[in-house]
């Protein structure tokens, strides 16, 4: 059916819902409908889509799917209604103008097609106009009314009044303004409860960590994402019971009443059984629908709210500052069965391996040292990389001792780095890994991941599933789908934002490339190994299955350093060449000449080489491109030095200064391994002198920070820090964040800490403490890493 003219056009609110002109709505769902992918459009599509950037083009993409479902939804909807013959003009309007799935369903909820419930065996019954008269004149007896409704089918009073319950109370359960109103009456009044499942659930020491939600309470609006995920977790591990109460009934059995016209003051002789019928109708169905709401709503949120965090620490993370192009040897480090080693060339390939046994039992400490003294003098090592899992600070003492030894004998001694290991058992274990290190043991290729994650993060880290990274907040919680469309895209946008060496990338880092799927990814490394590298974009198109269109949406983000042409090796798109060369003729000089000038670069007007196809948007881009071709948006390389001396939580003291690495970002705060096998908190209110919001305002995972330590609790492995280096340990007094002062407008925190045992790939935080200071909120602790 033709939508009606009033309704607005997916476009029209998708602009409403942006802030943006529709035009640009239009052009861009062009563009997605044609198979363009959001990096493409961002990068190289300006003109049309008015500069929309990344993030409006997420959304707008996410929303166009949404409201595509909705109007699919809507019209089967109208059809269903049309042909049971019950469409009226004033439905068909509530249903078009209806701006939710949901609201669609509680519309649709009377005319859809149900098994045979209690009310429609009482409608057949013919009990219906029974319903409708007590409903209009309560001054009738309705034992007496039920009288003439008597028959085969009901036997008697008490039937036929049965029967009339069901209908009313269906009624008022599929009425699409009551279900509504009571859901949000539920929402914003409602309340969130939590109990022990039985009386023996806390003796279970696997409870412990929910203990603090053995008795809690709080209002749906204001509960935050990990606190929900937390309580949900407990109820799956079956520690506790969840309750969702929407607040006193009276206001519920008020609102079913008005629906039905029902006055519950009345002194009348239908006025109790009909009061009776009010009642369970909001408690038989209307509380259990909403409270079902309620629990969808809530879950979705605090899903919604982890895979942000989720995503913004991964983006983070796959952004980090990459080593380079530099001779590695990496460390996977462990007791009994000692320390991985595997040294890399610059471009990644192995060169050696071993494994050594530093460590208990073995404790060969000097035979280790000269193994690896001569792999590094073999292959004239440059980094260090290290494994941050299991005995990684002994490991680390082993490396500095080495490299003293190092410089004490005159030669240059390579520096070493503290590298996050989160799924590098994943990968070791993948197909991939075997495809790509067919020759080498499963905890081998864990020490070659490392030392490839030092030279570059992003390289290495899209090999790997990217759930199993482990920067997420409750992420083995969330719905997979919901999680996995959001980190692809987090994955997507970082790598064509980095940009890719064609003739070096992987296939999983090539198949993360605007437009190249898995099987063209495969294809181009299949072409680069059979022909040689590639010389220049334009080859790309003899790559099998690899055609014009997609060689429009990846060329721009492929580069090819050294080749035939310069502007290969830069950001610049193929299709945009033509705008350089007008450039240099008006420059009247080389391209060679021109690249890096910034002075002679920033001197030229975008307006004098713009045209109908590239605008200024696009011909600014170029200019900028040329200033520093194929610069690399990441970070300068820079690392961690963790405390001679400071290896155990035990050898931590309040006061101390340490530098530390961010390893995880959480809406409550950040955690940062200081080399002591724990990571230690800072709570958000520790981060700055001013009110901070969101934590990745302040900080990033993987980023380095000094620290001050506020507290610790060695019996429960529990690190308070700051990064405010003037607070001192000894200001307590009820103010949050381990007893550092707060900043003026400071929130109290909600006293959401972790316990920050750090289980090998892991990737998960156990549940967090409802409430208190921080100082109690450590010793609540209830987060792992």
């Amino acid at each position: 059916m033709t939508p009606s003219p009033t309704v607005k056009s997916v476009n029209a609110r998708l602009a409403d819902e942006l802030a943006v002109r529709e035009a640009q709505v239009a052009a861009t769902v062009r563009l997605l409908d044609e198979g363009a992918t959001v990096p493409f459009i961002a990068r190289y599509r300006k003109e049309i889509t008015g500069s929309l950037d990344d993030g409006q083009l997420r959304l707008l993409e996410e929303r166009l799917g949404y409201l595509r479902e909705l109007d699919a939804r809507r019209t089967a909807v109208i059809a269903s209604i049309s042909e049971q013959g019950k469409l009226t003009d004033d439905l068909r309007t509530a249903l078009l103008t209806a701006d939710t799935k949901s609201r669609v369903e509680d519309i649709y909820l009377p005319y859809k097609p149900k098994r045979r419930t209690k009310a429609q065996i009482a409608r057949e019954a013919g009990l219906e106009p029974l319903a409708d008269r007590l409903l209009a004149d309560p001054t009738l007896v309705p034992e007496a009314a039920a009288a003439d409704f008597l028959g085969e089918d009901v036997a008697d009073a008490a039937a036929a009044l049965d029967g009339a319950r069901h209908i009313i109370i269906e009624r008022a359960a599929e009425d699409a303004e009551l279900v509504g109103a009571v859901r949000a009456k539920f929402w914003s009044d409602g309340t969130l409860r939590t109990s022990l499942s039985s009386s023996d659930a806390a003796k279970n020491p696997a409870a412990q960590k929910f203990r603090d939600y053995f008795e809690f309470s709080e209002p749906l609006e204001k509960m935050p994402s990990h606190r929900v995920l937390a309580v949900m977790r407990g109820e799956k591990e079956q520690v506790l019971s969840l309750n969702l109460d929407g607040g006193g009934d009276d206001v519920y059995h008020a609102m079913v009443a008005q629906t039905l016209g029902v006055d519950l003051t009345a002194k009348t002789p239908a006025t109790p059984w009909l009061a009776t019928t009010v009642k369970l109708a909001w408690r038989v169905k209307l509380m259990v629908s909403a409270a079902v709401d309620a629990r969808v709503k809530l879950k979705q949120r605090a899903e919604l709210d982890a895979v942000s965090v989720f995503a913004k620490n991964l983006k983070d993370l796959l952004l980090a500052a990459p080593a380079g192009t530099r001779t590695t040897l990496g460390l996977d480090p462990g007791f009994r069965t000692g320390v991985k080693v595997a040294v890399v060339d610059a471009t990644g390939k192995v060169l050696d391996h071993c494994a050594i046994f530093p460590h208990q039992p073995q404790q060969k400490w000097a035979e280790s040292k000269a193994m690896l003294g001569a792999l590094i003098a073999r292959h004239g090592v440059d980094l260090i990389a290290i494994g941050n899992g299991t005995a990684s600070r002994e490991t680390d003492a082993l490396a500095s001792e080495l490299i003293a030894d190092i410089t004490a004998s005159g030669a240059k001694a390579p520096a070493k780095a503290m590298v996050s290991e989160a799924g590098a058992s994943v990968y070791s274990a993948s197909a991939y890994a075997a495809h790509e290190l067919p020759g080498l043991d499963v905890t081998i290729r864990g020490a070659v991941s490392i030392a490839r994650r030092l030279q570059d993060p992003l390289a290495e880290l899209v090999k790997i599933d990217p759930k199993s990274i482990g920067v997420g907040q409750y992420q083995h919680d969330i719905t997979p789908g919901t999680l996995a469309r959001s980190l692809d895209a987090v994955v997507e946008d970082a790598v064509n934002g980095v940009g890719v060496d064609l003739n070096t990338a992987s296939v999983p880092l090539l198949a993360r490339v605007s437009g190249v799927t898995d099987t063209m990814a495969e294809a181009i490394v299949a072409h680069r190994e059979s022909t040689g590298p590639f010389r220049n974009r334009k080859a790309l198109l003899k790559v099998p299955r690899l055609g014009p269109k997609a060689f429009e949406q990846c060329a721009g983000f492929l580069r090819i350093n050294g080749g035939d042409d310069p502007l290969d090796g830069s950001g610049v798109h193929p299709e945009s060449y033509p705008v350089v060369r007008r450039i240099l003729d008006r420059a009247g000089v080389t391209l060679a000449e021109l690249i890096g000038d910034e002075r002679s670069l920033r001197s030229l007007k975008p307006a004098e080489f713009a045209d109908e196809r590239f605008g200024i948007p696009t011909v600014t881009d170029i200019l900028a491109e040329l200033e520093k071709p194929g610069r690399d948006p990441r970070p300068a390389f820079s690392t961690a030095t963790f405390a001679a001396g400071v290896e155990k939580v035990a050898d931590l003291k309040p006061g101390m200064v340490l530098e530390g690495v961010v390893t995880n970002v959480a809406a409550f705060g950040a955690f940062v391994d200081v080399g002591v096998h724990q990571d230690g908190l800072v709570h958000v209110s520790a981060m700055s002198d001013r009110y901070v919001s969101d934590p990745h305002e302040v900080v990033k995972s993987g980023q380095v920070v000094k620290v001050k330590v506020l507290e610790v609790d060695v019996d429960r492995q529990r690190i308070g820090l700051t990064l405010r280096l003037n607070d001192t340990p000894q200001q307590r007094g009820g103010q949050q964040g381990g007893g550092q002062g707060r900043a003026p407008g400071q929130q109290q925190p909600r006293g959401d800490r972790p316990k920050s045992n750090r289980p090998k790939d892991s990737g998960r935080r156990e549940s967090a403490p409802p409430s208190g200071s921080m100082a109690e909120a450590l010793r609540n602790a209830g987060f792992g890493r």
